[in-house]
């Protein structure tokens, strides 16, 4: 098994998720969480995730009416510091959107690329999701070598695209590196990824390159779930995509592979 001890059941998974604060009273503080969709809203390219929004999101009201449906934030404008939620439900929910596509993938033996620009959190959830998917006939992307960015290498690790920088791991938010999977990919003449499994702008530039991607993201990280909600994005699943062990993590990627018929 990619991921030790025994899927838990959808209500044991929302107490865990509440418990290690991957979702309900999360860590982001609200005033990070406003600061972000402000600055989204008034073009802040850094903001974007690889996506293009155009002018499409201008108004800061109308990305917290998203965060607060998609995510669970509080969809009060006027609540603007202190604590702020992430509602498990709807993590769980998206975990079951994330598994059926995931299955799609599986029954069609389909090349699947996985990408993080969260290393210390979500490294082994996309590993262990990729062993999976390796052990059910799927063809996981090996990526060119020598490719770069202004921000460091772009390597893959157990199956897993990061960015590496002075010999560290490196967390980005750009769509840079995945950009240059992709046009690495087209300049070997080799096809583009049928599925993209990622978290911010590598899921971000992916599917803003019309390629199927679904990903994680943070309630501080507005993006990409403004990108599922204009179907850009196939699945964005609301989670706090650093918390204090990279174990706590487990069990929604067991669930996750479960649901997927994957374990």
């Amino acid at each position: 098994m990619p991921i030790p001890g025994t899927p838990p059941s959808r209500a044991d998974l929302v107490t865990h998720l509440v418990r290690t604060r991957i979702a309900g009273d999360v860590a982001t503080p609200r005033e990070n969480n406003l600061s972000h969709y402000r600055k989204l809203a008034n073009g802040d390219r850094s903001f974007w995730l690889g996506l293009e929004l155009g002018d499409r999101w201008t108004d800061e009201q109308d990305v917290l009416a998203v965060m607060a449906e998609r995510v669970g934030v509080n969809d009060d404008p006027e609540y603007r510091y202190g604590q702020d939620t992430i509602d498990p439900e709807l993590t769980v929910d998206a975990l079951d959107r994330m598994a059926a596509r995931l299955r799609k993938a599986a029954d069609g033996r389909q090349r699947v690329l996985f990408a993080t620009g969260h290393p210390g959190g979500l490294l082994d959830v996309h590993r262990a999701t990729a062993a999976a998917l390796r052990a059910a006939g799927c063809d996981i992307v090996v990526i060119p070598e020598g490719l770069q960015t202004d921000e460091g290498y772009v390597w893959q690790l157990a199956d897993v695209a990061v960015l590496e920088h002075g010999a560290s791991l490196w967390h980005t938010h750009s769509g840079d590196p995945m950009r240059a999977i992709l046009q690495g990919l087209e300049r070997d003449g080799d096809p583009a990824p049928d599925l993209v499994v990622a978290d911010h702008g590598w899921a971000g530039r992916a599917a803003q390159d019309g390629v199927d991607a679904v990903g994680y993201a943070d309630c501080n990280d507005p993006a990409l779930f403004l990108a599922e909600s204009e179907g850009t994005l196939q699945v964005a699943v609301p989670l706090d995509d650093h918390v204090t062990s990279p174990r706590h993590y487990d069990p929604m990627t067991a669930y996750l592979l479960d649901q997927a018929g994957l374990l």
